[in-house]
């Protein structure tokens, strides 16, 4: 298991991710950044962390491959909140790193995964994204575990639910950690990670409607789940 500080600095929550200084997609992820760093170089500026991804990069420089981890951790985004959306959540990564780790290692992971959450029905199926720190990227659909993939409410008439990202890890992210660790070679090992929101699995596995009832503090809500 993997463990990181919350608050993080921008090298290891972006820069060391793949997210360059001025890259749009820092923009996807709705920073609460520290206040008064404004002196201090870019890559030192703290932050609190976005995603729990800036612990792969500090296990990998840790640590020589391979590497096999779950990341669990609170996060922080400058999210209004409603049903749905909450300034803290929490994330569960996983990375895997190995000379010939191939993306039908990830597919099994995670269809053997879903399947021990959701029951050993439910189907998985993978759409092409985009994430900076993998490549190729898949957003990870479920078949509806309310209508067995038939098309509900629930599932906009789908048959299916999107539920986490995942991909190969980017040769760069590799790049920055061979700083550290030169044994991160790009040409000599490869690897895949993937993360997902555990409020909201949570909330789909047992039919909760509010996010903000995990921090609300009612013991009689928390005790459901002792």
């Amino acid at each position: 298991m993997g463990v990181g500080p919350e608050v993080e600095t921008d090298y290891y929550n972006f820069e060391s991710m793949n997210f360059p200084p001025g890259h749009p997609a820092r923009d996807t992820q709705d920073t609460l950044v520290v206040a008064g760093q404004e002196r201090r170089p870019q890559r030192d500026r703290l932050l609190m962390r976005t995603h729990t991804s800036p612990v792969q990069m500090r296990t990998m420089e840790s640590q020589p491959p391979p590497v096999r981890i779950v990341i669990p951790g609170k996060v922080h985004r400058n999210d209004a909140a409603d049903a749905t959306h909450s300034p803290i959540f929490h994330q569960v990564e996983g990375l895997c790193v190995d000379t010939n780790i191939t993306f039908s290692d990830l597919k099994g992971t995670l269809d053997h995964a879903m399947k021990a959450l959701f029951g050993s029905a439910v189907k998985t199926r993978f759409f092409p994204s985009f994430f900076p720190f993998t490549e190729p990227s898949a957003d990870v659909q479920i078949s509806c575990i309310f209508c067995g993939g038939k098309g509900c409410r629930k599932c906009k008439n789908s048959g299916w639910i999107e539920l986490l990202g995942c991909g190969m890890v980017d040769p760069a992210v590799f790049a920055f950690a061979a700083e550290k660790q030169p044994t991160y070679d790009p040409k000599k090992i490869s690897g895949f990670a993937f993360g997902m929101g555990v409020e909201r699995i949570a909330m789909m596995k047992y039919g909760i409607s509010e996010i903000g009832s995990f921090f609300a503090g009612d013991m009689r809500f928390l005790g459901q789940f002792v």
